[in-house]
């Protein structure tokens, strides 16, 4: 099966929570790592989606290491619209997902 990684950045200017999880994350600039497989037997080249990855810096103690928060694209739109919602009521810079990088 054949497979493709594609990554791209999103910066939240506020803290941020996504998805089920319970945890807070940091204004900052995040990697997301998407995955997709190509769908067999069709005509013409198609690719879907198997995961979507938030890259989380480790800091304090854990910095150095980075851990997959594993999310759905929809959480990640909503987190960015929400981070957006705020900051224009607080007069901030808005999050918005960088275009996707090299894919591999």
């Amino acid at each position: 099966m054949l497979t493709r990684s594609t990554r791209s950045m999103v910066t939240f200017s506020n803290d941020f929570m996504i998805g089920d999880s319970q945890r807070q994350f940091p204004a900052g600039t995040y990697e997301i790592l998407v995955e997709e497989e190509l769908l067999q037997g069709i005509s013409f080249e198609a690719y879907r989606r198997t995961a979507t990855y938030l890259m989380v810096q480790g800091r304090g103690s854990n910095a150095g290491q980075t851990t997959m928060q594993v999310i759905t694209q929809e959480d990640l739109e909503h987190a960015i619209a929400c981070d957006r919602a705020f900051s224009e009521t607080t007069n901030d810079s808005e999050a918005a997902l960088s275009p996707q990088e090299g894919t591999t």
